[in-house]
């Protein structure tokens, strides 16, 4: 009569269930799920099916993100925008500014 503890199914069932949720904790953690959930939504979505899901999917997914995380690349980008533009209207002031102390500079000559 083999122990109790060999009973046949008990334990590896217990544990391949306890290695599933651990695995399951660690893609929710991860974003993963996520992630697939809205490539899977977009390709539901698309109103025109695309031949190969597969290619749709790698590129929803695209190439990993450098350095962290899309949203806040994208805010970043959009930020660096912005000061690009007040750069680009200070610029364009000074030359202006520039431009009358120059002409001012030659009537007083």
């Amino acid at each position: 009569r083999p122990p109790a503890l060999f009973l046949p199914g008990l334990l590896p069932t217990t544990m391949a269930e306890s290695r599933k949720e651990e695995f399951q904790k660690y893609l929710e953690k991860s974003g993963v799920i996520d992630t697939l959930t809205k490539v899977l939504v977009n390709l539901y979505e698309c109103p025109e099916k695309p031949q190969n899901a597969i290619n749709f999917i790698k590129d929803s997914m695209g190439p990993p993100a450098p350095g962290g995380d899309v949203d806040k690349l994208q805010a970043q980008v959009k930020e660096q925008k912005v000061q690009l533009e007040a750069k680009d209207k200070e610029i364009e002031e000074l030359k202006k500014k520039l431009s009358a102390l120059a002409e001012e500079q030659k009537k007083a000559e």
